[in-house]
């Protein structure tokens, strides 16, 4: 749920321009280092992402963060993006766990306004995250990157997706153009699996050339079982990481595939996937501001990730 768009894009692009105007960043290093131009120090990615509502008070409300914990105590698929619970888990057990992974007020009679994510999990869980894709580098893993944010998260990881191509790792695009029926909240609707610069997304048919533009906005774990099933049955690799958030994070860790990702206050199963050890990294931040407030980010982890061009 979002506020007043036009006002508050407003104010918080005025924040960013006065935050980047007095931004002090980490200084160039030579080709080859894991320091490059450009990259914010710690302090001043913690203030972009205060400033960009990316952490913080964020633009996801109370209501929808409690409404995604009831709906998925009761495991309604909507919500669980594909992952199968190891145990029960009820509505006060995930308000604290999300208090513990994310920084939410685990007080139950906090039930409205904004929501909270604490930035130091956020920084953690970013560092966390670089250390993965190092870690994948170093292996030159297969590695499938999808996301039902395309809108908002395409460049944010194709930037990396291009990073680890030049490391040396397959990035995997099975089953590009695939007809994949998703269940939504007006039936049953086709979708085509496409890619975009290495990331996979869904969109309907006819909605635009593949390859190009942006995609429709999913949870569902169906793309990605497509994507493996097609991967599987090829002659190519199988990705050994997945990248991504929703469907395509829960999806792969069920079935035992490392998968790290991104993921907002009301999604909680990326959190309980990592508490029970199926995902190994989910990062606590708004999934859905401004595309370009994602690019510090992205060079952020890079550089972490020593993939810096």
């Amino acid at each position: 749920m979002r506020g007043n768009a036009g006002t508050d894009a407003g104010d918080t692009g005025a924040r960013l321009r006065r935050l980047w105007g007095d931004i002090r960043f980490l200084a160039p290093g030579r080709a080859g280092s894991c320091s490059i131009g450009g990259v914010l120090s710690t302090g001043a990615l913690r203030a972009h992402l205060l400033a960009a509502r990316l952490a913080g008070p964020v633009a996801t409300s109370r209501e929808v963060s409690l409404r995604s914990y009831r709906l998925f105590a009761a495991r309604d698929p909507r919500v669980t993006l594909g992952l199968a619970p190891e145990r029960g888990w009820d509505e006060r057990e995930l308000l604290e766990l999300m208090a513990e992974r994310c920084g939410v007020s685990d007080d139950p009679a906090h039930v409205s306004g904004p929501d909270v994510i604490d930035p130091e999990r956020t920084l953690a869980g970013l560092a966390a995250f670089a250390a993965r894709l190092a870690d994948a580098a170093a292996r030159r893993a297969p590695v499938l990157f999808g996301t039902g944010h395309p809108h908002r998260l395409i460049g944010f990881y194709a930037a990396l997706a291009d990073a680890l191509s030049s490391a040396g790792c397959p990035v995997l695009t099975p089953a590009q153009g695939r007809c994949i029926d998703i269940t939504t909240r007006f039936g049953v609707r086709t979708y085509n699996l496409d890619y975009v610069r290495g990331v996979a997304l869904v969109r309907e048919p006819g909605a635009g050339p593949a390859g190009g533009g942006t995609g429709a906005h999913s949870h569902s774990p169906l793309p990605l079982r497509v994507a493996l099933e097609a991967a599987a049955a090829g002659s190519g690799p199988v990705p050994e990481l997945v990248v991504g958030d929703h469907g395509w994070v829960c999806g792969a860790g069920q079935l035992g595939i490392e998968a790290i990702g991104l993921a907002d206050t009301d999604d909680p199963a990326l959190f309980v996937g990592e508490a029970e050890g199926r995902v190994a990294v989910t990062v606590p931040l708004d999934d859905a501001v401004r595309s370009a407030y994602y690019l510090p980010l992205t060079r952020y982890v890079l550089n972490r990730a020593c993939l810096s061009q």
